[in-house]
Parts: structure tokens; sequence; C-alpha cells
């Protein structure tokens, strides 16, 4: 039976906590084993003997592990969550963080799409792992929609839902296509998706243009299936919703030369997506940041990685997202875990504005 963090934490003395938390810390910013040695010279006022005694303590709990017979010690998956659970202190990110996520976000214009691609470079830019984004989705019963033409080749899809938001997005048109199938493909939709919602909807359309039901000649069935793939949020090249960016960078982990078999083992993971979009999807039920260090999550039993997530809301405060962070399990969680929140904060702040504008 697994102990909980705030079990083992009731179970260990203020010595023990401080020499912990000291080996953690160490740990995570070198990556390295930390032995008695150099914990008697950063401060801890006992004496080697005394610190080993206590790091065989944490041994025995299971917090602390030693790589080679003689080496220091460094923290478990349990003991990264107990510092991270107990220990970790969390706040804002850095102003330079925060205004490097403003300003790009703000910057990724109108597209939903370049919004959510752009909050996945940033995430994999500013921590050094791999940035994750699930598109949007919305359960929420259609009211309205259209296809309103301008006059550069697209057209605006417009959907209206029962709760009033709007969403407006762009659909470039072949050359010279006839109004009348505008008009033809806007009367389909609006029949078959008002009071239902746009999974729903999708699903029966999508059957019927496959199964060559739909009452509707190619050029308007072609518009409807742009314009479902994105209303539904399914991106160019991103067919399951999901934008992963950064896979470069796990590579670089400095332990990733040691291991490649741990790294074969995540990118495989990477290419399951559909496992990702769960761990992303289990984020609508939380309250703000999700972390899963190791193997606490089925996907990563043997990987070595970290995976922090947070979801995104709409401008109604309901949740239609996540994105998140694939790391090595020598994160520096306080400074990702903040950034991760604080970017789903502002995804969902800029996917609101667009809605309405």
């Amino acid at each position: 039976m697994t102990t909980r963090p705030d079990s083992l934490m009731q179970t260990l003395d203020a010595r023990s906590r401080a020499i912990f938390k000291h080996i953690v810390e160490t740990y995570l910013e070198t990556g390295d084993p930390v032995g008695s040695r150099t914990l008697s010279k950063g401060g801890i006022q006992l004496s080697a003997a005394s610190i080993r005694n206590v790091m065989a303590d944490l041994t025995e709990l299971g917090l602390l592990d030693a790589p080679h017979v003689s080496a220091g010690r460094m923290p478990t998956h349990a003991g990264l969550r107990l510092f991270v659970d107990g220990f970790l202190e969390v706040g804002e990110p850095g102003e330079q963080d925060r205004s490097e996520i403003e300003t790009r976000l703000k910057g990724a214009g109108q597209d939903f799409g370049g919004v959510l691609k752009e909050a996945s470079s940033i995430l994999s830019n500013l921590t050094k792992g791999a940035g994750l984004v699930s598109s949007p989705t919305d359960d929420a019963p259609v009211r309205h929609v259209e296809f309103v033409p301008l006059s550069t080749g697209e057209a605006l899809c417009v959907l209206v839902n029962e709760r009033g938001d709007v969403e407006n997005r762009l659909v470039k048109l072949p050359a010279g296509l006839p109004q009348t199938a505008l008009i033809e493909a806007g009367n389909y939709l609006a029949a078959r998706m008002k009071g239902r919602s746009l999974r729903e909807a999708a699903i029966e359309v999508r059957a019927e243009i496959t199964e060559r039901r739909a009452q509707l000649d190619a050029a308007a069935a072609d518009l409807v299936e742009r314009g479902l793939a994105q209303w539904a949020g399914a991106l160019p090249g991103e067919e399951r919703g999901l934008i992963i960016q950064g896979r470069a960078n796990l590579l670089s982990d400095p332990d990733a030369a040691d291991d490649m078999e741990r790294v074969r083992q995540l990118f495989e993971v990477l290419e399951r997506q559909k496992g990702l979009l769960e761990i992303l999807d289990s984020t609508r039920e939380a309250d703000g940041v999700r972390l899963f260090i190791g193997s606490e999550n089925s996907l990563f039993p043997l990987s070595g990685s970290s995976v922090i997530v947070a979801p995104y809301m709409n401008a109604s405060k309901q949740v239609i997202g996540a994105l998140g962070v694939i790391g090595p399990t020598r994160l520096n969680y306080a400074r990702v875990i903040p950034m991760v929140d604080y970017t789903a904060r502002v995804v969902g702040k800029v996917l609101g504005q667009r809605r309405q504008d």
C-alpha cells in the first residue's frame, strides 16, 4: 500500500525535513546525487555521520534512492511528490516570463490555431520541455450557424451557442465557389446543428457526407467539412486536436544520453496522442494545475518524466481545453508550475476575446 505524502510528512522531524528539503533542492539544481559532505558544507549543522543516518532513514521511507552503492542520494518519485506537496512555495511567474507570455499570445493573430500553437511554443521555449495544448471543445447546444461571404476569397463561419457565446472562424474558399454553395452549406448545417452540441452534430453530418446521404453538391459538402474542422478545433495537421512542440528539448536532458531506452519510451508516448489527450482532459474537473510525476500516470511508468497540466476556460468561465509541459522529473517545479497556470489563464482570456470580436 502506498503511503500518502501527508502521512509521510508527519513521520519526519524537523531535522529530517531540513535535510530532505536540502537534498531535493540541490538535486533539482545540479542533477547530481547529493552526499553527506555536500550537505554539511551547505549549512546543515550536523556531523557527516548524523546526516548519513538521516539519509538512510529517508531512503528506508522510500523518499530517497542511491543510484550507486557509494554515491549520494537523489529523490525518488515519491520524494519529489512529497517535496512538491509539502515544501514547494509557488507564486506567480517572474515579470519577464509574464511579459513574454502575454506579448506573444496577444500578438498571435485572430486565428484560434495560431494562438494554441503559440502557447505550445511558449511553454516549450520557457521550460525547455515539450509543450502540449489540446484544442478547445464546446458541448453547449448550437443556436445559430451561418457562412458570411467576405471579399477576400474567404468566408466567416459564425456559430452562436445557447449561452450566447459567438465564435467566428475564417475559412478559405476555393476559387470560383458560387454564392449558392455558401447558402446551401449554411442552411444544411443550421437544420442539423440547432439544439445539438457541436460534437453531436458533427458526428451525424460527417456520417451523412461520407455515406453520400447529404443532399449537397460537392462544393457545399466541402465547405461544410471546412467549417466543422474549424469549429471543432481540428487544426490542419493536428486532426486529433493536440499540439506538441519542443520534442527535441527532451533530448537535451543531461540524463538522456545515459538512458536512451527511457527517451525512446517517452517519444512513443508522444506519438500516442489519444493517451495524452486523456491526461489533458483529466484536468477539466480539476481546480487549477495538476502534476503527474513519473509512474503516477500509467502512460509514464518507465519514462522518468513529469507532466504539468492546467485547464483553460472560455469567456463564460467554463473549461474548454488544457495545456501543459512534459519534461524530466528534474524540473524547476517552482518556476514551471506557475508558468503553466499563468499561460492557461492568458490563453483563456485571449480566446474569449476572439470569440467576441
